[in-house]
Formats: structure tokens, C-alpha cells, sequence
């Protein structure tokens, strides 16, 4: 029996930090692993050009990407792995979708009104239609499950409601998706524990292949709290609170547990012992890192290959869906 297709996405717009990690990569390689689905991993460029971009950049950014797959563990003998621009049928397939969605439906969209605030100068046309875009990518695979956060739930409720509507007017074509509610740790900012961690503020950020050296300057550097007391208590002490949830997800550990642990101690040592638990963690992943990016070439091949494999997937189903609306004469 063919088993359920599972897809998800990362733009490729920079360094990852460990709150992407935890939020997406580490839950990509653990689906991937649980063999519950046939699972589609692809590098989300075309959606990363509705923000400001240097073009120079981008292809950096992108082989950048597809060595953090690689490395966190993500397999192509296990899932295929794409680039989204490199199949034309995404783009076909959000025109196509853009023809049937209301306007309404899109300025409705959360993430479409927080960006256009943040980016008030470059309020494009592709940051209002990415929802369509986003649902071409998951529509042409007949994608049963896509792993969310909350803030993505608004996104694949609107490919339900679009494949609805296509398969109402033009015959049974869409699967339509169900989310897959994976945990999404918020992980906050080293210097403002009240604000999620931010790549634009790079000295408190914890990015997944920093040097152990630049974990240790930073968790020495992060804020604490007054008192010496570690102590979980996110009102109280939000500083050394933080510090401990990103210990509590680097290992697994319940609160309790940690709290005990370091009951008496003091934040020197506890720092300490955050920044080995962190340099550790990633310690294969970093080596595996620098090896694959002395080779960008073999990169290319490898998303070359694994966009091919997608194409042949995605070329039938947007096949499908131009005879179904008489496109193909």
C-alpha cells in the first residue's frame, strides 16, 4: 500500500538558528525516519523573493540550504528533495489557482498583513499571493499531511478551501491536505527574552552551525535574571527560563529534572554546561556541514536529481489539471 505524502518547505533566506531547528529540520528528519509517509522536502526559493533579496546571495543561500538537509539528516534515498523553482509547475499551478481564489480570502491572511507592516516599501504582489503559491506546492503532490506550526494553519486552510472549490468546478482533481501539528518550540532571543530569536540580530542567536567557540561568547553574554536561583519561572525570571527551555530542548530532559540538576549551582556553571550540551548536539552536523559545502558542485547535482524526481510528479498533475479547465487542446 502507498503510504501518505508528507511535504514542507524552508526558504532559503539565511543562516538557520537552533528555533528552526526545533520548529522544522529536527521534526522533517524525524518524520522522515518514523516511515509513516513518502515525504517531499523541497528549498522554498520562489517564496523567498517576495522579501528584499541580494540576487548574488541567493544562490548561497540556497546550496546553504540544501547542505543543512544533508547534514541535519535529511535522506534522498528516503525522501525526495527539491528545489521550487527549478519545477515550473508551481508556478503554473499558483496562476492557474490564482484565477479561482477571491481577493477577499487573501487580505484576510495574517502573515500577509504582519509582512506588509514589517516591509511597508516593498509591498509586492507575490507576498499577497504566496497562500496560492504555498498551495500549488502541497496541491501537486497529492499531499495527504503538511507538518505546521499555528502560524501556517491559516495558509492550509485556504488550499482546503481552494481545492474544494477547483474540485467543485471542475471534477475531482486536489487531495485535500491535513495539517500535521508537530511541536514548535518558541525559542526567544538571547539578549530579550520577551522577543523570539531573530536571525537579524545575530549576537543573540543561536545559529545551528555556529563554532562552539561563538556558543560559548554568546550563552556567556545571554541575559540572566537577578538572583542566582535557577529556577524555571517564565514571569519571574525570564532570562534564565529561556536558557533552560533551550536546554530542556537540546536534551529532552523534563523541567524538573533540569531544575534539580542545577539546584545550588551557579549560572557560570550552568552556562557552562548549555554551551557543551549545545556545541555537542550539533558537533556531526557541523562536520558534515563544512564537508559538503567544500563541494558545491556535488550540491547542485544532488537538488538537480531531486527536483527531477519531483517534476515527474508535478508535470502529471498540472497535466491534469490544464485538461480539466481546457487548456490542452
Amino acid at each position: 500500500m502507498n503510504k501518505p505524502v508528507l511535504l514542507s518547505g524552508i526558504q532559503p533566506t539565511g543562516r538557520l538558528h537552533i528555533g528552526n531547528y526545533l520548529g522544522a529540520l529536527k521534526n522533517f528528519v524525524d518524520l522522515q525516519n518514523s516511515g509513516k509517509y513518502q515525504c517531499y522536502f523541497f528549498i522554498a526559493d520562489l517564496h523567498s523573493i517576495t522579501e528584499d533579496f541580494d540576487p548574488r546571495e541567493k544562490r548561497e543561500q540556497i546550496l546553504n540550504l540544501a547542505a543543512d538537509y544533508l547534514a541535519a539528516g535529511l535522506d534522498p534515498k528516503k525522501s525526495i528533495i527539491f528545489q521550487q523553482s527549478q519545477i515550473p509547475a508551481h508556478s503554473e499551478l499558483a496562476w492557474i489557482l490564482n484565477t479561482i481564489t477571491p481577493i477577499g480570502e487573501l487580505e484576510r491572511m495574517t502573515q500577509y498583513k504582519d509582512k506588509s507592516a514589517r516591509q511597508h516599501q516593498n509591498v509586492n504582489v507575490g507576498l499577497f499571493a504566496y497562500p496560492t503559491l504555498m498551495a500549488a506546492d502541497i496541491l501537486l503532490y497529492s499531499v495527504a499531511a503538511v507538518p505546521v506550526g499555528d502560524d501556517q494553519d491559516q495558509h492550509l486552510e485556504l488550499t482546503r478551501t481552494v481545492s474544494r472549490k477547483f474540485n467543485s468546478k471542475f471534477g475531482k482533481t486536489f487531495l485535500e491536505p491535513k495539517a500535521v501539528h508537530t511541536p514548535t518550540p518558541r525559542v526567544m532571543s538571547l539578549a530579550d527574552p520577551n522577543k523570539k530569536m531573530s536571525k537579524s540580530d545575530p549576537a543573540s542567536c543561536l545559529f545551528i552551525d555556529d563554532s562552539p567557540a561563538e556558543i560559548e561568547a554568546k550563552i556567556k553574554r545571554a541575559v540572566t535574571d537577578s538572583g542566582s536561583e535557577i529556577r524555571y519561572d517564565k514571569k519571574g525570571k525570564p532570562g534564565v527560563s529561556n536558557l533552560l527551555e533551550i536546554y530542556a530542548f537540546m536534551t529532552g530532559k523534563p523541567m524538573a529534572v533540569i531544575e534539580k540538576r542545577f539546584s545550588g549551582k551557579t549560572y557560570s556553571i550552568f552556562k557552562a554546561e548549555l554551551t557543551q550540551v549545545i556545541a555537542d548536539h550539533f558537533a556531526d552536523y557541523r562536520k558534515k556541514k563544512a564537508a559538503l559545502l567544500k563541494k558545491p558542485s556535488q550540491l547542485t547535482v544532488f537538488l538537480a536529481q531531486g527536483s527531477r524526481r519531483a517534476a515527474a510528479v508535478a508535470d502529471k498533475k498540472i497535466d491534469e489539471v490544464k485538461g480539466k479547465i481546457g487548456l490542452i487542446v
